[in-house]
Order: structure tokens, then sequence, then C-alpha cells
């Protein structure tokens, strides 16, 4: 093994706990937020008239108030939520840092002088690399995100992951833990793209308004915590249709077939109204995560190579060099 080989390993590593780490906080701190959500893009039955916005919201408040045990009722899915963020997020960071390295050129990539510790790209690439990166961690973590979902539901009433992985299974074969792929797929490449688009663009204009430093301590991080959230604002607006049509194939494979025939079915009995169910708790929800999960993953990963510039590996400004993978 090479001197680089060895020096890329610990980096990369270390990306891939970073976004665990991250993931697996905003999972856990806002499910409840992610439970209502699919509860208010579910349909119980066909021959009920499906309420939404705050009808539907009042409603999974409601069922969720007569539970025994409200916190649990709350955090109902979280096991799964957690994994499939934490490990999701530690796939995307990890591909994402490496796609983006391979994009950049060694210039561009010390160019930055604003609170990013990510290298500078073209719009095109921002574009890319994000929508690349989050289209290969959602295939990976796709069977978790089907049994997130259901685990949230009422539609289903598990009681185990090992169990509901063998009703899928049983009941639909493995085709079943990829439901919803195809609407999950455009929803998130875009999101993604765009995301990192908005996301490095407002670091920018930012930065240059209020960071006086070199982009490093508490103004990088506050700087950063802004940039996600108004980026998963602006995002998850644009891509809610995607999300209601995703949450319903996977609740209900029979019912709605694929993303074409959900759509349709969807508009046709309910109006264009039920693509935008869940908007306002998905805007809520996506940015209070992003803002988490990237100012966690940016913080540690500009700790990490302060402590790696500081033995002896070379820092320029506020942007330090991300580890070639």
């Amino acid at each position: 093994m090479s001197d680089g080989a060895r020096k890329a390993s610990p980096k990369s590593t270390f990306h891939f706990l970073a976004g665990l780490s991250s993931g697996i906080t905003s999972a856990v701190l806002l499910q409840p937020i992610d439970l209502l959500k699919t509860r208010v893009q579910q349909r119980t039955s066909p021959n009920i008239p499906h309420p939404h916005g705050t009808s539907a919201l009042r409603l999974a408040l409601a069922e969720i108030r007569a539970a025994p045990h409200l916190l649990p009722a709350l955090w109902r899915g979280a096991v799964p939520s957690a994994l499939r963020t934490g490990f999701g997020s530690a796939i995307y960071f990890t591909s994402l840092n490496s796609i983006r390295h391979r994009l950049s050129s060694p210039a561009s990539a010390n160019a930055n002088n604003h609170s990013s510790t990510l290298p500078k790209l073209s719009h095109i690439s921002n574009l890319m690399s994000g929508a690349v990166a989050r289209s290969f961690a959602g295939f990976i973590l796709m069977p978790l995100t089907v049994l997130k979902v259901r685990y949230e539901s009422t539609l289903y009433n598990y009681n185990s992951l090992p169990r509901a992985a063998l009703d899928i299974y049983r009941h639909e074969g493995a085709r079943g833990f990829f439901s919803g792929f195809g609407a999950t797929a455009i929803r998130d490449a875009p999101y993604a793209g765009l995301y990192i688009l908005f996301y490095e663009q407002s670091k920018k204009h930012l930065s240059n308004l209020y960071l006086t430093s070199s982009g490093s301590g508490s103004g990088a991080a506050t700087i950063n915590f802004a940039s996600a959230i108004f980026s998963g604002v602006v995002c998850s607006a644009i891509s809610n249709p995607f999300d209601a049509v995703k949450t319903r194939i996977q609740l209900q494979p029979d019912g709605y077939r694929n993303m074409i025939h959900a759509t349709k079915r969807m508009v046709g009995e309910e109006g264009f109204r039920s693509l935008l169910d869940g908007l306002g708790l998905r805007m809520g929800r996506k940015a209070a995560s992003s803002a988490l999960a990237w100012t966690v993953y940016e913080e540690l990963i500009r700790r990490a190579e302060g402590s790696w510039g500081a033995g002896g590996k070379k820092v320029r400004g506020g942007e330090k060099e991300v580890g070639k993978l």
C-alpha cells in the first residue's frame, strides 16, 4: 500500500463517521416531525375522503395523543429512521467528498476563503455531485427507507424490524424493499443537487457579508447553519410532490403501482393539493435536519483537518484540503 493510500484511508473513514454521527443525531431529534409527515401523507381508506393540511395534521396528532404511551408513540420508527439516516448520511457525505474532490482542480480546492470545508466547484458540478451521491446512497438504503415509512404509518402494526422485513418479503418479495424507488430517486437527485448549489452559494454570500476571519470558529458554524436552513426550505418545497407520491407507493404498493399511476390517482381523486401533503412538516424537518447534519459534519471535518494540519499537513486559509479518496 502506498503512502498516499494510507493517508487517504483515515480521512475517508472520518468522513464516514462524521456523516454517521450527524445523521443519527438529526434523525433521533426530529423523528416526531417525520412521523407526523408520514401520517399526514398516508391515506387510510379509499372510501373515506382524505383530509389535507391542518385537518390531516390535527387527525394525526389526535391519533398519537390517544396512544397509551405518548413518547414511544412520537418516536415510533426511530430505530429504522436512525439507521437509514445515519448510514445514509455516512455514505452520502463520503461519496460526495470523493466526487467533489475528483471534480475539483488543486487550485480550486484551495481557492475558497469562506466557511465551507468543501472543494470549490462550478454550478453544474455542484448539481451533479449532489445528485449522484444522493442517488447512490438512496439506492443502498432503500430497504431501510421502506421499513421506516411503514413503521411510522398506522396501516401496519410491526413490532420489530426482523418481523417487518419478513412480512414484506413474504407478501411482496425482494421488490417490496424497493417500492417507490423511482419517486425517491426523482425526489432526491434534484433535491440534493440543488441543495449543494444553494448551500455553497449561500455560504459564499454570507461569508462575504459577515465573516471577517479566515473562516474558522463560531462564525463559520453560524453561516453554515443559516445556509443549511435556507437551502433545506427551498429544496423541500420544490421536491415535496415526489415525496408525497413516494410515501403512497411505499405504504400501499397494491393501490399505487408506480410513480405515474400514483400521481394520476392522487390528483384525480384528491386534486393537486394531495401533492402538497406534509409540505410544512417536511420543510421544517428538512431545514432542521440539514442544519444539524451539515453543521455538525463540517465542524467535525474542520476540527479534524485542523489537527491534520497541525501534524504537518498543508492547510490554507479557511478552506482546508479534503483528503483525496
